[in-house]
């Protein structure tokens, strides 16, 4: 499934990463640490988190994820944004819960397998 098929199918807003949009995800992880997400993230996974700053971008990198998705509504930083058009890293918003989107993207078949 790639991006563009996510955004589609949940609802998603597209901060940044418009043209990346055809990129595959792999699986999904959802975690709040960063410290977390760089040890366990793979490359390709859809990473879910309510963080907002400027590192999130920078663990993407690291990490070549397929995308990060900001849960409850929460939009990026400034920064945040800078950052993700430069590295190319695209930042999706959800008004959902972290809890019901990761349902809803495991519905999809995207798990964290």
């Amino acid at each position: 499934m790639t991006l563009a098929d996510v955004v589609e199918k949940l609802g998603l807003d597209v901060k940044t990463g418009s043209q990346r949009l055809d990129v595959l995800v792999n699986r999904g992880y959802v975690s709040d640490l960063m410290s977390d997400v760089m040890a366990n993230a793979r490359e390709g996974d859809l990473w879910v988190t309510l963080q907002i700053h400027q590192n999130i971008v920078a663990v993407a990198v690291m990490k070549s994820l397929s995308g990060i998705i900001l849960v409850n509504g929460r939009e990026p930083q400034e920064e945040t944004l800078r950052k993700a058009v430069s590295e190319q890293i695209p930042v999706l918003v959800s008004s959902m819960p972290a809890f019901e989107l990761v349902g809803q993207l495991y519905q999809l078949g995207i798990s964290g397998n």
